[in-house]
């Protein structure tokens, strides 16, 4: 059995991070998948989608500012868009995850959660999520 769903996430700056969890597991719980996988994807050069704490505020910030360091905006970049620092972040953090489905719902620890990585924005973005595996 395997479902694809597609949802928007509009971001209001650059280096936003988006809780995008709720989102995911109604698509998980809609898709009648019981046992299998889910992987979500955002299909943008731009942006990225990780797993991270969800309890603590400062966490996003505290990441945000570690990839603001690793790649800060520098005059000698060359590309014409002036946004070789968001590209690198994307890189370095990716445009998947895959996550285990068990029992109908994500298997996600007690203080995880699905964040939407904005680098670039403010923008309207999608994000594709497709869950495979056995019937409920």
């Amino acid at each position: 059995m395997t479902s694809l769903a597609t949802f928007t996430v509009h971001t209001t700056r650059k280096n936003e991070w988006l809780n995008i969890s709720g989102d995911v597991r109604k698509i998980v719980a809609a898709s009648g998948v019981g046992e299998g996988i889910c992987v979500v994807f955002v299909p943008h050069t731009t942006a990225a989608v990780t797993v991270n704490e969800n309890a603590d505020p400062d966490v996003p910030r505290d990441v945000l500012l570690a990839l603001d360091a690793i790649s800060p905006d520098r005059r000698e970049f060359h590309h014409s868009e002036g946004n070789s620092a968001a590209h690198t972040k994307t890189s370095l953090v990716g445009p998947s995850i895959t996550l285990i489905v068990t029992g109908g719902a994500l298997l996600l620890g007690t203080w995880q959660g699905i964040w939407f990585n904005e680098y670039d924005g403010p923008r309207t973005r999608k994000v594709h999520v497709r869950v495979l595996g056995e019937a409920i």
